[in-house]
Order: C-alpha cells, then sequence, then structure tokens
C-alpha cells in the first residue's frame, strides 16, 4: 500500500442534475487544480466550459488552467494505462492527481473495484476518496425517488450540497440531517454557486499527503459512528453505529452504517473466514468496509478496504497510530443488513473456542 508512486484519484459522483457539471468546471479554473488529470465520459456530456479549452488533441484536452482531459473509451483501465503511458513519455503534462467522474445514472462500485483490485490500476494510481454531490433544492426528492443517489452519498467520502442558494433554510436543514444519518462520517461540504475549495475535497484517503503517511484515524472515522452511549458485548466484540425507524418508502431507512471492535489479536485465517462468509452470503448488502486489524503474531496494524464484493489486497502499515488504541476496528456500510446479525457472526467465527462469548 505504498503511495509515493501512486497518483492519488477521486471519485466525482452525484445523480442527475446533482450539479457535478457546474463544480467540475468551477475546480477547472482553480490554480490548485493546475497539475490534474480529468477522466470523464463524454466531453458533450460534461460541457466543459469552452474558456477552459486550450489545445484538442485525440481523447485529451489541455485545459488553459493546466489540468488534463481525457474520455473513458469504453474501458477504464486501458484508458487510466493509456494515460499512465502517455505521462512517462510526456505526451502529455505531468499530473499528481487525477479525478474520474462517473456520470449520474452510475454505481460508483465497478470504479472504485477497478482502483482497489487490478494489479496494473494499481502500480501507477491509488484511491483516495469518493466525493458526491447532492442537489439542496431537490435532494429529498432524489433520495426519495432514486436508491441509486442514496447508494451514492452513502458510499462517499465527502458530500457537495449544491445549489444551496436555491433551497430554504428549513430544507436544507432536513437534507443535511438526512445525510448525517445516512453517512455520518462524512463531512457535508455547501457549495456557493458551485465553487468548493479544493482542499476540502481532497485527500479524503488514508494517506496523509503532508506527512507522507498513513492517517489511519481520519479515514476511518470511526467515532463518527459512536453513539452516545456506547452498547457493551459480553466476550470481546463491541458494535456502535446508527438505527432509526425504518419507512419502506425511503431508500436511505434500507441503509445503515456501524462499527465493530474486537480487543483480542485475531487470527487471520478465522478473520478471512469471516469476510469471504460475508461477501458470499451478504455480498451485495456490504457497500463498503474499512478496517484495522490487530492480527496475532503481526506487531504492525493490517488496514483492510471492501466494496461490495471486492477487496483491496490487505497490508501492513509501519506503524499503529500513536493514541495506544490497538483494537481491531471496523466500519461497516450495508443495506438491507442489520448490524447485529454482522456482529453475531463476527463473535461466531473470530472467538476462541477456549474464550468464547460467556
Amino acid at each position: 500500500m505504498e503511495s509515493r508512486h501512486q497518483i492519488p484519484v477521486t471519485v466525482l459522483t452525484g445523480f442527475l442534475g446533482s450539479g457535478k457539471t457546474t463544480l467540475l468546471n468551477h475546480l477547472l479554473h482553480r490554480p490548485e487544480m493546475a497539475e490534474t488529470a480529468v477522466i470523464v465520459n463524454e466531453f458533450g456530456d460534461v460541457g466543459l466550459d469552452h474558456q477552459l479549452v486550450e489545445s484538442a488533441r485525440e481523447d485529451a484536452i489541455l485545459l488553459n488552467s493546466g489540468c488534463l482531459c481525457c474520455t473513458v473509451r469504453g474501458d477504464l483501465v486501458k484508458t487510466l494505462q493509456q494515460l499512465s503511458t502517455r505521462r512517462i513519455r510526456g505526451d502529455v503534462p505531468d499530473f499528481k492527481r487525477l479525478v474520474v467522474e462517473t456520470t449520474g445514472l452510475a454505481d460508483p462500485a465497478p470504479i472504485l473495484h477497478t482502483l482497489m483490485h487490478d494489479e496494473m490500476v494499481q502500480r501507477d494510481y491509488r484511491l483516495d476518496g469518493v466525493v458526491a454531490c447532492v442537489d439542496a433544492a431537490a435532494g429529498s426528492t432524489t433520495l426519495d425517488n432514486q436508491e441509486e443517489s442514496v447508494k451514492q452519498a452513502a458510499v462517499a467520502d465527502r458530500l457537495v450540497l449544491t445549489k444551496t442558494d436555491l433551497s430554504d433554510a428549513a430544507s436544507l436543514a432536513t437534507l443535511e440531517r438526512r445525510l448525517a444519518t445516512l453517512n455520518p462520517a462524512a463531512p457535508r461540504i455547501r457549495a456557493a454557486h458551485g465553487e468548493v475549495d479544493p482542499d476540502r475535497l481532497f485527500d479524503a484517503g488514508l494517506y496523509d499527503p503532508e506527512t507522507k503517511s498513513a492517517d489511519v484515524r481520519r479515514w476511518l472515522a470511526a467515532e463518527a459512528y459512536a453513539e452516545t452511549d456506547h452498547g457493551h458485548e459480553h466476550g470481546h466484540g463491541h458494535d456502535h453505529g446508527h438505527d432509526h425507524g425504518h419507512d419502506p418508502n425511503r431508500h436511505d431507512d434500507r441503509i445503515h452504517a456501524f462499527t465493530l471492535t474486537w480487543d483480542a489479536p485475531v487470527d487471520w485465517e478465522r478473520f478471512a473466514n469471516w469476510m469471504e462468509m460475508l461477501v458470499s452470503t451478504y455480498g451485495q448488502h456490504l457497500l463498503r468496509i474499512k478496517g484495522l486489524l490487530n492480527v496475532e503474531g503481526e506487531q504492525r496494524p493490517v488496514v483492510v478496504h471492501g466494496v461490495q464484493h471486492v477487496f483491496h489486497p490487505p497490508a501492513a502499515l509501519p506503524a499503529w497510530p500513536d493514541d495506544g488504541d490497538r483494537r481491531t476496528q471496523l466500519v461497516f456500510i450495508v443495506r438491507d443488513l442489520e448490524r447485529a446479525v454482522v456482529a453475531e457472526t463476527m463473535r461466531a467465527f473470530l472467538s476462541d473456542t477456549s474464550q468464547a462469548t460467556r
């Protein structure tokens, strides 16, 4: 999981009409974006500001802000590989960051799978985070009617509320509360007429670009899922999270975010068997999993990261965070799956028979 030679990738998602185009155009005007490459599905769909365009060349457009834009030609892996090759050859300007913009109807999971699991892609790129745009004026209606928009918001690391000038204060506050329940750890950033400070959107991943090291606590943001009164389970496991009343007419009432912790060092084989069981049994319900593991016999913490049925290869970090907490911590975002079920399977798979839950 070495980040030194990998370019951080931000996935920009959001439902149709959520303001991605406006946000992207504003970002591309910013000097902080000068060493950024942007991959879009189609130039025509994105509607790039013509004032940005300096020169066109095959499927790549060099923008006068210094950014580079190119299209996905059917296969994201091929596009990423071609972009890397052209960068190395000097055919396109060097870039230090990549933004991948999805279509409004897209499930972001396949893009995340590519970034997390394809070995060729991982050689040059690493997933930094997911940014989801939510229309402040129509967001609640979209969340009610379009389940894909709920999923986009649920897996995001940053939520950008667009068109806030078109929403009244009460509606905006209601939407923010709804998003806070749906995705407690994601900062909610209000875009003023489509403008957002790029620094607030990027560097949401595991690695802190300032220190060039892993910032696990920020990445997990596990405390955001914990209730004021933490429930305590017998034995080694604990689970904290958000539950709320179910309304069959609201898609986001099907989604839950919670953390599970394990006090004792875990046996890697048992953990791997547990994950395999979860994926095979509940894979379609697992939207995202992030974790920091204390593995038996391993002095360093091990990081795991999964999106639905695909997991990033586990990696040992150089050292534990200096807060002294060495428990295994796992953050789950799930759909139609109760945390009690996941917690029970954790106890069943990780408990030593000599230290079984009482």
